[in-house]
């Protein structure tokens, strides 16, 4: 939202805003908050400075990210100019089907135009140009090195007392903020925060999918002839266990990224290109070999996804929200946890537009956030759980199975049917829904697929989480 637009606004500004978390949520959300409080404060736990990228306890963010197209084009709106400078410094911007070698379980995708535009670029230069950005707005106050001892009510009902410490205080400080956002990320204390208070916790969805990941940075020569600026092979339960990405971005290098279910890629050079040789999209390997290695090697184990349900809470307090993964942590093998964040904030942002132009405080600003959250949410963790439930024989619910046999069928159609491959080009990226796959013209080919081959057998029927404290990928939506 510009200045301008800002100004025309009935209700003057409210007072202070905390956020909890200085990394990649908690920087686009601060975007949102410096249009609408006239203070906004960012504590972040690592020592960060203007210039730092990724921070230590983002450990995540040294990996391949991508960043679908919903999200640039959200990202884009929130800070204008962004995607030409990220290619200022040689991070490529290029059509979905035309500059990617997508390795579907049944085949190279085809080379078509889409329509679907991205970006590719590292999560380090990403955050770097955004904490630049967010720092130069007059609002925004960093706090580095500073820790979240808690968050405490102030009245009943209002959970807006923050305490923090900064690395060499010997007290802590405590505010009191008309807003608190939590983007303190998977590790967040709210639990901790809420059974403190006397509230309820709520539930959360969980879905395991243990995924491991090496990546290493290398060159990237400028004088090859590659048709590509992605080079892609998927893993896909049950059967296709290891796979990897290979991403053109700035500052002439690759960024390679080798994952595994249950298989661990090596952190060592010359078993790194072994791994890579094995898959079977060779260019992974191809534009790695002889390439100088830059930086560190990074390792990691992500357990799976994770969905804190507090749309659902009949008692969540005031002031108090969450962003990124401090409310949803996403399988990263589907690339949808940047999105999702940028998405969040953008509704976070229509939310309090909204309510200063009909001149409304905030109470209730949480739940109706929240449950917009879990709306934007919805999609993608379907879309990712259903496929990692079949990882596990024991959770193989009936719905589960039944996806599962549909996404066969639409990857088989999509290497020969340019038309499917680009239906499913924009339901990956999220600039449309995933109906667009359901049309009556899609269906008819699959249908007609599967009657050719004889694979429409019954589904068997499996059996599907117990519903406890951690509830099944479908009771969470």
């Amino acid at each position: 939202m510009t200045s301008e637009m800002n100004a025309r606004l009935s209700s003057p500004r409210w007072g202070k805003a905390v956020v909890i978390g200085g990394g990649y949520a908690g920087l686009v959300t601060a975007r949102v908050l410096a249009d609408h409080f006239a203070e906004v404060l960012v504590l972040e736990w690592d020592p960060v400075e203007r210039d730092t990228g990724v921070h230590p306890h983002a450990p995540q963010g040294y990996h391949a990210h991508a960043m679908l197209a919903k999200g640039g084009e959200t990202l884009e709106k929130l800070f204008p100019g962004l995607r030409a400078e990220l290619a200022g410094l040689g991070a490529p911007v290029f059509d979905y089907g035309e500059r990617i070698s997508f390795l579907l379980p049944t085949g190279l995708a085809p080379r078509v135009t889409t329509g679907v535009r991205v970006q590719t670029f590292t999560r380090d230069e990403l955050e770097r140009r955004l904490r630049q950005k967010v720092l130069d707005l007059p609002a925004v106050t960093l706090l580095a090195a500073t820790r979240c001892e808690g968050v405490t009510m102030s009245r009943p009902s209002h959970m807006d007392r923050v305490r923090y410490r900064t690395e060499g205080d010997e007290r802590p400080t405590e505010v009191t903020a008309d807003l608190v956002v939590d983007a303190s990320g998977r590790s967040t204390a709210i639990d901790k925060w809420l059974t403190a208070a006397r509230l309820p916790v709520p539930a959360k969805a969980a879905v395991k999918a243990k995924l491991t990941y090496t990546s290493m940075l290398f060159d990237r020569s400028e004088k090859d002839e590659r048709d590509f600026d992605i080079a892609y092979q998927m893993t896909f339960a049950p059967v296709i266990d290891r796979g990897g990405v290979l991403l053109a971005v700035e500052n002439k290098r690759w960024m390679c990224s080798l994952l595994g279910f249950e298989h661990l890629p090596p952190t060592d050079d010359e078993g790194f290109l072994d791994y890579a040789r094995g898959l079977d999209n060779p260019h992974l390997a191809e534009q790695i070999s002889g390439q100088s290695r830059q930086g560190e090697v990074h390792h990691y184990t992500n357990p799976g996804s994770q969905w804190r349900l507090h749309h659902k809470s009949k008692r969540w307090p005031e002031r108090l929200l969450s962003v990124g993964d401090s409310l949803c942590v996403f399988n990263p093998v589907y690339g949808q946890g940047l999105t999702v964040a940028a998405l969040e904030a953008d509704v976070l942002a229509g939310l309090l537009r909204r309510r200063r132009a009909g001149g409304a405080g905030l109470d209730g600003l949480s739940r109706a956030y929240h449950r917009a959250a879990a709306r934007v949410i919805k999609v993608p963790w379907t879309l990712s759980t259903t496929s990692d439930l079949m990882w596990d024989p024991a959770h193989r619910s009936v719905s589960a199975r039944a996806a599962h046999w549909y996404n066969q069928q639409v990857f088989a159609l999509a290497i020969h049917d340019p038309s499917v491959w680009t239906r499913f080009a924009r339901v990956a990226n999220m600039t449309a829904p995933p109906s667009l796959l359901f049309r009556p013209s899609v269906l008819a080919k699959v249908l007609r697929r599967a009657l050719t081959r004889r694979t429409a057998r019954p589904v068997p029927p499996g059996h599907a989480p117990q519903p406890d404290a951690e509830l099944s990928a479908q009771e969470a939506t």
